[in-house]
C-alpha cells in the first residue's frame, strides 16, 4: 500500500473555520471521485496555529505507484488538484510506505 501525505496550508484571507468546512465537505467530494483511491483521511489541527506550516494533513492510499499516477492523472484527480490549489497557499506531498510495528 502506498500513501501520499499532503500537508495543506489554507490560502491567505481564508479563516480557519472556512478552511475546515472546505476540506471536510467540499474538497472531500473531489477526493471521492479519484479512481484507485482506496482510503482518504483528513487530519485537521485541533486548534488554529498560524505559525505552523500546515492546517491539515490528508492521507491518500493507493495500491501502488501505478494506481497513484493514474488517479492523479485522471480528470477527477486533476479537478481535485485544482480545487486544492484554489484553496491553499501551499501544498507539500510526501510519498510514503506505511510500516506498522507492534
Amino acid at each position: 500500500m502506498l500513501k501520499v501525505m499532503s500537508l495543506l496550508k489554507r490560502k491567505e484571507g481564508m479563516s480557519f473555520e472556512e478552511f475546515k468546512t472546505w476540506i471536510l465537505v467540499d474538497h472531500r467530494k473531489f477526493a471521492d471521485e479519484i479512481p484507485g483511491l482506496r482510503k482518504y483521511t483528513v487530519n485537521i489541527l485541533a486548534n488554529q496555529n498560524d505559525d505552523l506550516p500546515a492546517d491539515a494533513v490528508n492521507e491518500l492510499y493507493f495500491d501502488d505507484e501505478a494506481a497513484r499516477v493514474a488517479g492523479f492523472a485522471s480528470d477527477a484527480g486533476k479537478a481535485a488538484g485544482g480545487d486544492a490549489a484554489a484553496h491553499t497557499s501551499s501544498r507539500t506531498h510526501l510519498l510514503m510506505i506505511e510500516n506498522k510495528q507492534f
